[in-house]
């Protein structure tokens, strides 16, 4: 139970102030007890912080999962993807996991590097399956151009990056114009 409270104290610490600027003392202040007894649960920061992605990864699988589900009875597949990057942006908000992970997808920290782009990659990877499922039931039924499907993924990921990025570096009205342009552009080149 202390481990639990403890990663989310992290989680919280690492997103707002990254791994460099998070302090153990301070994580361990928000949980009610003494820094020592961190390492009663964790080897030491850099595990923390793994553990903490970790849990974020498999918790942001799990929503996409959701979503994915939730969204496929309602709507139509265009919908869902546009509806996907508007969820990031909403959730980046409001959601201590999603700041978190976004943060540290483009900006790992460089000793953690390895371990880092590791759990990112394997995270990125699972999601081009989910959306590739998607968008394979999209082309079956008609709701999107008979396309190669390894090659529209990979435009929506690239597509998704690049709006992220934006978000995070250049601010609401940037990402909104970045947003609509490059949406405009997918969306005409999956219109069956």
């Amino acid at each position: 139970m202390t481990a639990n409270r403890i990663l989310g104290a992290a989680l919280e610490h690492f997103a707002e102030s990254g791994y460099e600027g998070a302090a153990l003392s301070d994580i361990a202040r928000q949980v009610g007890i003494r820094t020592p007894s961190i390492y009663a649960h964790f080897k030491n920061k850099d595990d923390l912080f793994l553990s903490v992605i970790d849990k974020a990864v498999a918790d942001q699988l799990e929503r996409l999962a959701a979503y994915f589900a939730q969204q496929g009875e309602q709507n139509t597949i265009q919908d869902q993807l546009y509806g996907l990057v508007i969820d990031y942006e909403e959730r980046y908000k409001s959601d201590s996991n999603v700041k978190f992970l976004l943060r540290m997808m483009f900006f790992p920290p460089p000793p953690l590097l390895e371990p880092v782009m590791e759990r990112v990659n394997g995270y990125l990877d699972e999601m081009e399956r989910m959306l590739a499922g998607v968008c394979e039931q999209g082309m079956a039924n008609g709701q999107l151009a008979k396309l190669d499907l390894n090659t529209v993924t990979a435009a929506f990921m690239c597509l998704l990056d690049g709006v992220l990025v934006e978000m995070l570096l250049g601010g609401p009205v940037r990402f909104k114009k970045r947003l609509d342009a490059s949406w405009t552009m997918f969306r005409r080149s999956i219109s069956p």
